[in-house]
């Protein structure tokens, strides 16, 4: 296996990991409206994230990174081409940020109430845009010969991009929902059960037509196990939320998040973003990497580096492991930050 493909496995790694936690992440987000009924309610679903929501987002910054280092010409593509979603979803996770920090600065409930639906819609816009940018990346888009993006900000929403928006906005949901039942005790732990099924449903009808479409339109044997995995896992997922067993319906919603992506990079190779104008302009993992030179650096680099980031963050995981509940959340603290 060359430099270049050992690297466009570590990059899918990366972004399988940056789905899995924020994925989680985003769904807490999104929960804040749908499942709290009251301030604590929404300081308990905000506490569950409070201490890893950043650390979940370097896995974004690493993905950026090694696309950038390893493949420069996909990422000058991707990024000029997408330019306009990825600022949104830029933008929305600055405000994320600022919002779980600031959240709790003033007293006035107007002022947390407004801090909490920033949370609500920069949780909720990247969660869908994410979708739409992937389901481009797979399906293909508009690239010339000089491997530029020729086409339109409205043809990156085309009806295959659209459901694929709407599948990581319904999974990341649903995970958030399996995670929430996970992380709480009492009555909001039920309701996010109950939710979590509600939503698992929805998630399995559009995600069964997406992966299917994918798998028509650019699939092989190896993508066509990723589906089946997917979809196995997903409803094993459902049936693990209704026995109560929540550790399990987490690490199933998680299995179907990383079988997902893992047939979409599956669909993509060794494609890197096709090109729909002539197959030839396609940007592939061989005529969009560094220098073999380059891609050995970043190895060593990567060999040294990762398994120290992995140890640090499962630390944290295990730190924050218990579950909260209402009862957890003073009176006089039910708007202070999230730590």
């Amino acid at each position: 296996m060359e430099l270049h493909d050992v690297w466009f496995v570590l990059i899918a790694v990366l972004w399988t990991g940056y789905f899995f936690l924020e994925g989680f992440d985003f769904g807490v987000g999104i929960l804040t409206k749908l499942l709290a009924r009251n301030r604590p309610e929404r300081r308990v679903l905000i506490n569950t994230i409070g201490p890893v929501w950043d650390g979940n987002e370097v896995w974004l910054l690493t993905a950026g990174g090694a696309t950038f280092a390893a493949f420069p010409e996909w990422y000058a593509t991707l990024f000029s081409g997408f330019y306009l979603p990825l600022l949104v979803i830029l933008v929305c996770l600055i405000v994320r940020g600022v919002a779980f920090e600031y959240r709790a600065k003033r007293p006035e409930e107007n002022w947390q109430r407004n801090w909490e639906t920033a949370i609500f819609w920069t949780s909720l816009i990247p969660a869908f845009l994410w979708g739409v940018a992937f389901g481009n990346i797979v399906r293909g888009v508009k690239i010339d010969q000089h491997f530029e993006y020729v086409g339109s900000l409205g043809d990156l929403f085309n009806p295959y991009a659209v459901l694929g928006g709407l599948v990581t906005l319904t999974l990341f949901t649903f995970h958030g929902a399996v995670f929430t039942a996970l992380k709480t005790v009492g009555d909001i732990r039920v309701r996010a059960r109950k939710l979590a099924l509600r939503v698992g449903v929805v998630t399995a009808v559009v995600a069964l037509g997406f992966l299917l479409w994918t798998q028509a339109d650019s699939g092989d044997g190896k993508s066509l196990v990723a589906l089946v995995v997917a979809v196995v896992a997903l409803v094993a997922a459902l049936v693990a939320n209704q026995l109560g067993r929540e550790g399990w319906a987490f690490a199933l919603s998680g299995l179907t998040i990383v079988a997902a992506v893992a047939m979409l990079f599956l669909s993509l190779f060794p494609n890197v973003m096709p090109s729909t104008l002539n197959g030839d302009w396609s940007l592939t993992v061989t005529n969009a990497s560094s220098s073999p030179y380059t891609l050995k650096i970043m190895t060593w680099l990567a060999a040294i580096a990762t398994p120290l980031v992995l140890l640090y963050q499962g630390w944290t995981y295990w730190v924050f492991r218990k579950r909260i509940g209402t009862q957890h959340i003073a009176p006089d603290a039910a708007g202070s930050a999230a730590h």
